[in-house]
């Protein structure tokens, strides 16, 4: 950190919002990096670097390397994100948790927001 004129504090590192946008620099602001298409036929799971902790809502997901902590809106997505590790692909993971298929696409998006910022990652063949 350091300060600027006025006095306030300044990240001297790159640091991203949560819009997506990345500032550079104090003062600039760089195009946002593009998004990973998310596949849910894909096996994944959960990152090893992030903790869950159930909430009446659903969970907090903290992810410890990249200080990142996220909300999982719903007690299902808190079901399905638990299940990938073990089932096939996310598809699958949706299935057994009961999501209705007029929701598969929010619950996919959210899957692709948690895969955008390494909460969740590609599971690797063992």
């Amino acid at each position: 950190m350091s300060t600027s004129p006025s006095g306030t504090a300044v990240a001297d590192a790159a640091v991203a919002h949560r819009s997506g946008t990345v500032h550079d620099t104090p003062g600039t602001v760089s195009a946002p990096a593009p998004a990973r298409a998310f596949d849910a036929s894909l096996p994944w799971e959960l990152s090893p670097q992030v903790s869950l902790r159930p909430e009446s809502f659903g969970a907090l997901a903290y992810h410890f390397g990249t200080r990142r902590l996220s909300f999982l809106k719903s007690p299902v997505l808190l079901d399905v994100v638990r299940s990938l590790g073990d089932l096939p692909s996310a598809v699958e993971a949706l299935r057994e948790a009961g999501v209705p298929a007029d929701q598969r696409e929010a619950f996919e998006r959210a899957l692709a927001t948690l895969a955008d910022t390494d909460m969740i990652r590609v599971r690797e063949a063992t």
